[in-house]
């Protein structure tokens, strides 16, 4: 008996490895011998660096770059031979500036450019970039200008890449673009589809939750159409009509139009990094999960992509979650069997993440163990 576990981490409480070492104890106390495959996994998002090097046994690679305020910091990536695995958010990331500093004109994507160049200093010419969580809503001046490029007001003053000066760019100059980008592949795992500008763009859609005022929305609107407009007049590119180009504040743009890179579902490409359907070859079942299941993880989340993926070989899948919310049976139509919770009547939401590792061995020996009955 073959099993596969992927589930992704349980925010707070257990990692997406370590429900795999607890599905594999429980299915052996339940089955006896079985051959469990475990493999970490994540959707593009917190923890994406992790699960790919932990299933291509990669390692962490450390880089001094500057935050989102340009202040000095540490920040990791993940090698895996050639490959480099960067979460933008490790550099650019909101959780990195204070609440009360928190402001999009003022924020750059500069220190995840430096990541990007650390990674080719490193050898790394395949190149994958995780760009949720931002701080910003700079257009990704500031990560092509740690790359070389040049951004240029009227007077030809070189601009520093914030949000600010979007509404300043006149010219972008590509000359002293770092030349080992041009033999590099990059893929932008990003899911959303916003365009660059307009009501659906950066700026209205994420760039509050950033810190920015019903006054500050509109000058970085302002800003980012005029950016808009010179990439189209100097490049040929609408960005309006690319799918993620506002994703990241505009860094989604940048990256394609600049690097010239594919736009790319998390889950879908970190299941391709890790050789996920090999996986599934001779698999009886398959057990996902996540912290809360609801109607938000059938929107490119890792419980729906481990479904769709086991249910076109026609395996079942089982979930085992935190909770079950509003619209959690949705995942039934990707393929999931049956879902399970952590939290019922017996189990409080508060007990679940206090004693997360006892509850989720004995949710999970319960599951096996009715899954052994179904069997029979």
């Amino acid at each position: 008996m073959k099993l596969v576990f992927a589930s992704d981490s349980f925010k707070g409480s257990l990692s997406s490895k370590r429900t795999a070492e607890l599905l594999t104890r429980a299915a052996r106390e339940v089955f006896g011998a079985c051959e469990c495959i475990g493999v970490p996994i994540a959707d593009g998002g917190e923890g994406t660096v992790d699960a790919v090097i932990e299933a291509l046994k990669g390692e962490k690679s450390i880089a001094t770059v500057h935050d989102p305020l340009m202040n000095r910091i540490q920040a990791s990536y993940g090698i895996a031979g050639d490959r480099a695995i960067i979460e933008m958010a490790a550099a650019s990331g909101l959780t990195l500036v204070p609440d009360h500093l928190r402001d999009p004109l003022n924020t750059t994507t500069y220190g995840t450019g430096e990541l990007i160049l650390d990674a080719l200093d490193r050898g790394c010419r395949e190149l994958y970039i995780a760009i949720g969580g931002s701080a910003t809503n700079d257009g990704g001046m500031g990560c092509l200008r740690a790359l070389g490029a040049r951004f240029l007001d009227k007077d030809g003053n070189e601009l520093s890449g914030c949000g600010k000066d979007l509404a300043e760019v006149s010219t972008i100059d590509l000359a002293y673009l770092d030349s080992r980008l041009s033999d590099t592949s990059v893929t932008v795992l990003c899911d959303v589809k916003n365009p660059l500008c307009g009501e659906n763009g950066a700026t209205y859609t994420f760039a509050k939750q950033k810190g920015a005022t019903l006054e500050t929305l509109e000058l970085l609107e302002n800003g980012m159409q005029n950016y808009h407009d010179v990439i189209k007049h100097r490049f040929g590119i609408d960005c309006d009509l690319i799918e993620g180009a506002g994703a990241a504040g505009g860094l989604g743009a940048a990256l394609k139009v600049f690097l010239n890179a594919a736009m790319q579902s998390g889950i879908e490409t970190v299941f391709d990094l890790i050789g996920f359907d090999e996986l599934l070859d001779g698999a009886d079942l398959v057990v996902t999960g996540e912290g809360r299941a609801d109607s938000q993880s059938v929107c490119g989340k890792v419980m729906q992509g481990v479904a769709l993926r086991a249910k076109a070989r026609e395996i079942p899948v089982y979930g085992l979650c935190g909770s079950l919310g509003d619209g959690a049976e949705l995942l039934y139509d990707c393929g999931v069997t049956s879902l399970y919770s952590l939290v019922d009547e017996n189990t409080s939401v508060e007990e679940a993440m206090t004693n997360a590792e006892e509850v989720y061995y004995h949710a999970a020996v319960r599951m096996f163990s009715e899954i052994k009955r179904e069997k029979r």
